[in-house]
């Protein structure tokens, strides 16, 4: 049978020819490789995205930070409001009389802080004095030489710096910098004053467009923002309140200057998690170093990791609950990301804002139903713990 014959081909034959012809080329696209190349693409997108979305933001810095910080102060003030309202106080009187009592903390509090460091800052000051000179006095002890002209060369650096053009519109940079917080400022209140009088008609309005399971999951993400964003906010305030009373006390005891002003520094800072405790640690311990010796200092660094211990394994747990369910070192790298990004205020900001955003993915399907690939899954063969337990 040649390439010629007369004989038909095998029914069989024609059809297996034909499939052969008929069937398309496996797709580049479809293997392994290829999967992982349009994951990428779209890896890539989502980045381009976000970098978009922040470079956008840094823009309007001025209108998104006070935006920001009144919804974060609205959310928590919001249940003030909201119960002088059903007591029978007028919407606007309620919303004047929140921020009147705002007010009037922020300012006793910054009124005792600047009459403590003018009461205390001659005393204060000479005390410095004295242990610069003690430090001095000890750099001449060390087995490697600091000469005089080394000191004499900082010295005079530091003196070239401040009468130089540079230090001159470094002032400059100042000076706008606090017309800008001013202004901010201004803003933040305005908006304040707006979200805690209107804050419900408000949302309502922007869920307008959303129906059906669209306007239930939009009603679940702006429910869930407020109650993390007030919770955080009382629960750190809370937290802040108790490590600052407790270091106070051991500050006048151990009859350290300044215990007032340190105190108050220690409730800002722990707005910042794990390292505001820190930081504020540190500089408690290093005033009593210069003023009150090196043993003091310990003792001051002693009463900071109680307090801290205490805070963390007893008061937050307590008073913030399950609002900020994130491993520590999620924190830390937020933390870095968002000084990184924003400064100061991005190292304020980035843990509330993880802690919406994860707790967004936590009702995105429902009230106690998180996001699909959000949900915790059930292994096969369970991982033994130690005592014969075993994690499913």
């Amino acid at each position: 049978m040649g390439l010629f014959s007369r004989h038909p081909a095998p029914r069989d034959a024609i059809t297996s020819v034909a499939q052969a012809v008929q069937t398309p080329p496996k797709s580049l696209w479809a293997d392994g490789f290829g999967r992982l190349a349009v994951r990428a693409l779209q890896i890539i997108v989502v980045v381009i995205l976000v970098a978009g979305l922040i470079w956008g933001i840094q823009q309007v810095t001025l209108v998104i930070i006070p935006l920001i910080l009144a919804l974060i102060f609205a959310s928590a003030f919001g249940p003030v409001t909201m119960w002088m309202r059903r007591k029978g106080v007028p919407a606007v009187l309620a919303t004047l009389l929140t921020l009147l009592a705002v007010v009037v903390v922020l300012g006793a509090l910054g009124w005792l802080v600047v009459n403590a460091v003018v009461d205390q800052w001659p005393k204060l000051s000479s005390q410095a004095v004295q242990g610069f000179q003690q430090a001095q006095d000890w750099y001449h002890t060390l087995p490697f030489a600091i000469s005089q002209d080394q000191v004499n060369g900082l010295i005079q650096g530091v003196q070239d710096f401040v009468t130089s053009s540079q230090f001159g519109s470094g002032a400059l940079a100042g000076v706008s910098a606090v017309a800008s917080f001013v202004t901010g400022f201004v803003l933040m209140v305005v908006i304040l004053f707006f979200f805690l009088k209107d804050g419900p008609r408000m949302w309502e309005f922007v869920l307008r467009p959303f129906r059906g399971d669209h306007y239930d999951r939009a009603r679940r993400i702006g429910d869930k923002t407020v109650t993390v964003l007030g919770s955080y906010m009382r629960g750190t305030a809370s937290v802040a309140a108790v490590d600052a009373i407790g270091i106070y006390i051991g500050l006048l005891i151990l009859q350290v200057p300044l215990a007032l002003p340190l105190a108050v520094l220690v409730f800002l800072l722990a707005f910042i998690p794990i390292v505001g405790a820190v930081t504020a640690g540190i500089l408690a311990a290093l005033v009593a170093l210069v003023t009150n010796g090196p043993i003091v200092a310990l003792i001051v660094v002693g009463v900071v990791v109680l307090v801290n211990q205490l805070e963390g394994n007893f008061l937050q747990p307590v008073l913030m609950g399950r609002t900020m369910k994130l491993h520590s070192f999620v924190v830390l790298v937020v933390l870095a990301g968002g000084t990184a990004i924003g400064g100061i205020l991005g190292t304020l900001l980035a843990v509330p804002l993880t802690a919406v955003v994860w707790g967004i993915v936590s009702v995105w399907n429902g009230t106690d139903a998180p996001a699909e690939w959000a949900r915790r899954k059930k292994r096969k063969n369970p991982v033994p713990l130690a005592g014969g337990e075993s994690k499913g």
